[in-house]
């Protein structure tokens, strides 16, 4: 037996070890999530998540008409974030971006919790103005931001099916649209989802916590992967596919987690966003300090107010150069 050959075999065999270790943890894992449901939900249970339960008070069902967009950007913000909208319109939100592709950008909201004509007659402006804002007319709050992601699904799945690829995200988001149209190229066209990826999320069942959940709604004591609610990218056809899951799946206010279950049912696994020479996760779900080239090979960043955000674009817009 030759040195080299000599010098492979503990290659191989760790190599094996690994292998063997990722399938006995990937099979433990997946003998421990919850069991997927095989019944309706009750009509008055179904009709929360139910698009039939809401109706639109600003729409825009021709926005893909007569258009294949690659990407749809699908915003969920306040009725009363004006100024987010503005940013972003200005920002990453352009729909000319990146040049011969074809991005769409659409607002989603729902009712403030207490009447406001002057925010509804500026809301009916904007829309006119803009073509870009959703309205449904469910209380927009923290608790129903399930509802308002199954809005969104309802709304691509109903008005713009043409595209290929939609991106659920936060207002408060840089996102790197040059980075996230050449990682799509060649990524599959159905039944795909990507972004940061959480394996390990387990129910909060301390009330004090932002994300309690009761044995009630969720007995399960184990989530099965799902993917973090700042962002995430889906290709189009999953829309009808989670809206129809979600018939299934009882819902729970924790609307990223809600998704997961979904994806759970329909036997759908998300794919984590990543980058490997050298490796780097492209969801950042940390607060990181504004750096050109760092942002330029990622695809988003969390947790930017609108006057941060407007200040980096300018810069940024040096990166394709620079970096």
């Amino acid at each position: 037996m030759t040195a080299s050959l000599k010098s492979r075999i503990p290659r191989f065999l760790v190599l094996a070890a690994l292998i063997a270790l990722t399938w006995y943890a990937f099979e433990k894992r997946r003998s421990s999530l919850p069991p997927k449901p095989h019944r309706l939900l009750p009509m008055e249970l179904y009709k929360i998540v139910s698009p039939l339960s809401y109706k639109y008070l600003l729409n825009q069902p021709g926005l893909c008409q007569n258009r294949k967009p690659f990407l749809v950007l699908l915003i969920p913000v306040t009725p009363q974030n004006s100024e987010a909208r503005t940013t972003i319109r200005k920002t990453w939100g352009q729909e000319n971006l990146v040049p011969n592709v074809d991005i769409a950008r659409v607002f989603v909201l729902g009712e403030p919790r207490e009447h406001d004509a002057k925010l509804e007659e500026d809301l009916q402006k904007e829309s006119m103005a803009y073509r870009d804002i959703v309205q449904m007319n469910f209380l927009d709050s923290y608790n129903n931001l399930t509802i308002k992601t199954m809005m969104i699904m309802n709304w691509v799945a109903s008005y713009c099916t043409s595209a290929k690829y939609a991106m659920k995200i936060d207002a408060d988001i840089f996102l790197n649209v040059p980075y996230l149209v050449h990682y799509l190229q060649n990524k599959a066209k159905h039944n795909y989802i990507t972004g940061s990826v959480i394996n390990d999320g387990q129910p909060r069942r301390n009330q004090d916590s932002k994300w309690y959940l009761s044995e009630e709604l969720y007995p399960e004591n184990i989530f099965p992967p799902y993917l973090a609610g700042a962002a995430y990218v889906f290709s189009v056809d999953l829309s009808m596919k989670i809206l129809l899951a979600s018939k299934f799946v009882p819902p729970i206010p924790i609307e990223d987690v809600y998704v997961g279950l979904c994806l759970h049912f329909l036997s759908v696994q998300p794919e984590f966003a990543w980058k490997l020479l050298p490796y780097r996760k492209l969801f950042e779900l940390r607060s990181l300090e504004y750096d050109r080239c760092t942002f330029s090979r990622l695809i988003i960043v969390t947790g930017f107010t609108s006057t941060k955000l407007m200040s980096m674009w300018t810069d940024f817009q040096n990166a394709a150069f620079s970096c």
